[in-house]
């Protein structure tokens, strides 16, 4: 469900250690929309950072390799990945979870009002799919978001 969009309105993808997917579509979206007029940004966070190996590093090295291949720089310095907080849901107009199967359960669990107002992709993450794979169907679902923005404010 799409808020009605404020001055800035903003987006935040979900993935479960805000290290791989959720940052490329991150980055990814903030890219493509500084080319519309569209008031919308996006962010990232992760459901189990905290469950997580806290060495992992800032982000995925396929994500900023799928991110220069496509022409997009990453910013410096690169930060760590973020835990959720029930904050960061109330704060976004929309919020995306990409990979249903795996991340409806989190979201139950730890914030379980918040299951059923989520938009949900279906995106692998490495134990199903090659990067290749993983980070052209994200681009794609990306691609889609944008238009579907543009569609409502026009």
């Amino acid at each position: 469900m799409i808020a009605t969009p404020h001055p800035q309105s903003t987006v935040l993808f979900l993935c479960s250690g805000n290290y791989y997917r959720s940052r490329f579509a991150e980055y990814l979206f903030n890219t493509h929309i500084q080319d519309t007029a569209l008031p919308w940004t996006a962010d990232s966070r992760g459901l189990i950072t905290d469950r997580l190996d806290s060495n992992i590093g800032p982000i995925s090295h396929y994500a900023v390799n799928g991110l220069i291949e496509r022409g997009i720089s990453v910013p410096e310095p690169l930060r760590s990945p973020i835990q959720l907080l029930e904050s960061d849901l109330a704060a976004a107009n929309l919020v995306i979870a990409i990979k249903e199967a795996e991340h409806r359960s989190l979201l139950a669990e730890r914030f379980p009002q918040w299951p059923d107002r989520v938009e949900y992709w279906h995106i692998h993450d490495l134990d199903c799919a090659l990067p290749t794979d993983t980070l052209t169907a994200l681009s794609r679902e990306v691609t889609q978001l944008i238009r579907r923005l543009h569609t409502q404010i026009t």
